[in-house]
């Protein structure tokens, strides 16, 4: 069986998407949860690392489950930036 060179190309852009996108977004998100959860600093930053691991594993379920390569690095991508933003607005009200 040969498959094209575009074919593992799109391959190895989900696996890129995946793993450096799916980190930076689930780094994002767990920075964020940190932030906002009405907890302790301690608890919420143990708290959001330990969902972290099973927000890691649902972005790289959803990035080889959408239909192309291009709306898996759009959505990883934008989900990021605004949940980055996020952060960001916040950490400069708490400072």
């Amino acid at each position: 069986m040969s498959l094209t060179k575009s074919y593992r190309w799109m391959v190895a852009s989900r696996v890129a998407a995946a793993a450096v996108g799916g980190y930076a977004l689930t780094s994002a998100v767990t920075v964020l949860l940190s932030l906002i959860w009405p907890i302790s600093k301690a608890d919420a930053v143990a708290s959001a690392t330990m969902l972290s691991f099973t927000l890691y594993a649902v972005v790289i379920i959803w990035v080889f489950c959408t239909p192309t390569a291009t709306r898996a690095w759009a959505g990883v991508v934008g989900a990021t930036a605004v949940v980055t933003l996020a952060c960001w607005l916040l950490m400069g009200v708490s400072a």
